[in-house]
C-alpha cells in the first residue's frame, strides 16, 4: 500500500540530478540570491546561507503548457517559485477540478514540492505551467544539510507544510464527497430510469388503447340494442373490472390453468367468427371470463354486436391496466425522491430525532443499482424496540453509505450482505455484515487513517472510513470491525437518551 501524502506538489526523479553549484539555465548566483529574496520564507535570511541555497539549485525555465512534475512520480525536489504560475490536476484528462495552483508572489503556495519532514512518496497530480515559469528545485538528498545551515527556514517549511496538509485534506474531504455523491448520482439515475421509462411506454400504449375504445364505442352505437341488452352490456363489463381489479392483487389461477382457459375461450371465439381471437382472450380470461360466461353474455346481446362489445370491454380493461401501470411507476418516482430528501435532511434543523431504521432504508434504497449489479442477498434483521437518536441524520446516512459501499466492493458475485440493529443498555448497535475476501490483519489497523486506501489510484482517496469515524466519534459512539476471509462485520454504536432515567 502506497503512503500517497499531498502535503505539497513535487518535480519527478528523471530530471537530471545537477550537483553542488551547477546551474543549466547560466543565470547567475548573484540574481538567484536576489529572485530569493523576494519569496516570503526566504526574504530576512543571512547572505551566506541564501547563496549556499542558491549554489545547490537548479534553475529551470518552462514554457506554457510545459510539464513541470507527473503523477506517480518520485518527490525528489522542493521547488520555489520566482516567476510564473502552474495548475497540479488529479486527473490530466478532466481540467474540471485542479488541486492545487503555485505561483510566484503567494505566501502560500510559492514554496511546494516536497518539504522537510513529508511523508509523502508519491506525487498525486501532474502539474502543467499557465505562463512562463522560473524556479528553483532544490534535492531533498540535501535536505539534512539544509537543517542546519538554515534552521530558520527549516522552521518556517514545517509551517508551511502544516498548513498544506490542513488545506488538501480539506480538498480530499470534498473530493471524497463528491465522489460518493457521484456514485450515488449514478444508481438513482438508473432507479429513476426504469419507472420513468415505464411510465412513458405505458403512456404512449394508453393513447393508442384509448384510440381503439373510441372506435370500439363507435361502432358499438351503430347496433339497435335494446335498454335490456345495454344494462346486460354494462353488468358485463362492470364485472370485468371488478375481476381484474381484484386478479392484481394475487391471481387465482395458476399459470396451467389459465393457460386451458385462455385455450377454451380462443376456441369460443373463433367457432363464433370472431377474428383474432388470441389477441382478446388473454384479457378476457384475466376479466374472469370464460367460454360458458360468454356464451351467456352473447345470447343476450346477440351474435352481431359480440364482436364490437368485446372489443370494447378489452379496450377498457387494458386502459386501466396501463393507468395502473403509470401509476405504479410514478408512485416509484416518488418514492425515490422522498428517500433522496430524507436522505439529505433537506429542510430541517442540523440535528433531529433519526429513525435509524428509515436511514437505513433510504441508503439501501439509493444503493439498490449496486445491490443488483452484483446480484447481492440482502438481509435485515431490526429490533423492534430500537430507539431513535438525536444525531445529524445526513452525516449518519454518510457512515451507512460508506460502509455498505465499501462492503459491496469487497463482495464477488452472489454476495451476501446483512444489516442488523440491536438495542443495548445504552447504546443502539447498528452491524453490517458481509461475506466478501476480509480485511487483512496488517491493513486493519490503518482503515480509519486519512488517506489510506487499498484501492487503485483515482478511485478512492482514503477518507471514506476516515470520515465514518470522525462522524460517529463527533456522535459519541464507536466504530469497530472484525474480519476474516468470507465475514466482515463493521460495529457502529450511538448512544440514545434514555427517557426512563431522565438523561
Amino acid at each position: 500500500m502506497e503512503d500517497i501524502k499531498v502535503e505539497g506538489m513535487g518535480v519527478p526523479s528523471a530530471m537530471p540530478d545537477v550537483g553542488d553549484g551547477i546551474n543549466p539555465s547560466g543565470a547567475a548566483p548573484e540574481d538567484r540570491v536576489e529572485a530569493l529574496r523576494r519569496v516570503g520564507v526566504f526574504a530576512d535570511l543571512p547572505e551566506d546561507q541564501l547563496r549556499w541555497f542558491a549554489d545547490n539549485a537548479e534553475e529551470r525555465r518552462l514554457a506554457v503548457g510545459d510539464v513541470l512534475f507527473r503523477k506517480g512520480d518520485q518527490p525528489d525536489w522542493m521547488v520555489v517559485y520566482l516567476e510564473g504560475e502552474m495548475h497540479a490536476y488529479r486527473d490530466e484528462g478532466q481540467h474540471d477540478g485542479y488541486v492545487y495552483i503555485a505561483r510566484a508572489g503567494d505566501p502560500a503556495s510559492e514554496v511546494s514540492g516536497m518539504l522537510p519532514f513529508s511523508r509523502m512518496t508519491k506525487i498525486s497530480a501532474t502539474g502543467r505551467t499557465v505562463t512562463p515559469l522560473r524556479v528553483l528545485l532544490f534535492p531533498v538528498k540535501l535536505f539534512p544539510e539544509m537543517l542546519q545551515r538554515m534552521p530558520v527556514l527549516s522552521q518556517r517549511l514545517v509551517g508551511i507544510m502544516s498548513d498544506r496538509v490542513r488545506e488538501m485534506t480539506k480538498a480530499d474531504e470534498q473530493h471524497d464527497k463528491l465522489m460518493a455523491l457521484g456514485k450515488l448520482s449514478a444508481g438513482l439515475a438508473h432507479e429513476l430510469n426504469n419507472p420513468a421509462a415505464a411510465a412513458s411506454r405505458a403512456a404512449d400504449d394508453l393513447l393508442g388503447t384509448l384510440e381503439e375504445l373510441r372506435a370500439a364505442d363507435l361502432r358499438l352505437c351503430r347496433h339497435n340494442l335494446t335498454k335490456e341488452q345495454r344494462e346486460a352490456i354494462a353488468d358485463f363489463e362492470h364485472a370485468a373490472i371488478a375481476h381484474t381489479a381484484a386478479a392484481t392483487a394475487g391471481p387465482s389461477f395458476n399459470s396451467l390453468e389459465l393457460s386451458d382457459r385462455e385455450d377454451d375461450v380462443i376456441a369460443w371465439l373463433e367457432g363464433r367468427g370472431i377474428g383474432e381471437g388470441w389477441k382478446l382472450a388473454s384479457t378476457l380470461v384475466q376479466a374472469g371470463a370464460d367460454a360458458a360466461g360468454l356464451e351467456r353474455i352473447s345470447v343476450l346481446v346477440g351474435p352481431g354486436a359480440l364482436a364490437d362489445i368485446l372489443a370494447r370491454v378489452v379496450a377498457q380493461l387494458s386502459a386501466a391496466n396501463l393507468a395502473g401501470d403509470i401509476k405504479t411507476s410514478t408512485g416509484r418516482i416518488s418514492e425515490l425522491v422522498g428517500a433522496i430528501k430524507e436522505y439529505t435532511y433537506m429542510d430541517q434543523a442540523t440535528l433531529q430525532i433519526v429513525d435509524l431504521h428509515k436511514g437505513l432504508e433510504n441508503t439501501l434504497l439509493i444503493l439498490k443499482h449496486k445491490l443488483r449489479k452484483k446480484n447481492i442477498t440482502l438481509t435485515r434483521e431490526y429490533a423492534e424496540d430500537l430507539p431513535a437518536v438525536t444525531a445529524a441524520g445526513s452525516e449518519l446516512n454518510q457512515v451507512w453509505t460508506n460502509v455498505i459501499d465499501n462492503a459491496v466492493d469487497a463482495m464477488t458475485e452472489g454476495g451476501r450482505l446483512k444489516v442488523r440493529t440491536k438495542r443495548e443498555p445504552n447504546d443502539v448497535l447498528v452491524e453490517i455484515r458481509d461475506d466478501g475476501a476480509g480485511i487483512p490483519e496488517g491493513v486493519r489497523a490503518h482503515i480509519f487513517e486519512p488517506f489510506f486506501t487499498t484501492k487503485p489510484v483515482g478511485e478512492g482517496t482514503g477518507l471514506g472510513l476516515d470520515t465514518v469515524a470522525r462522524i460517529v466519534r463527533k456522535h459519541r459512539g464507536n466504530v469497530r470491525v472484525e474480519s476474516q476471509p468470507g465475514d466482515t462485520c463493521f460495529q457502529i454504536r450511538l448512544p440514545f437518551v434514555n427517557t426512563a432515567a431522565g438523561n
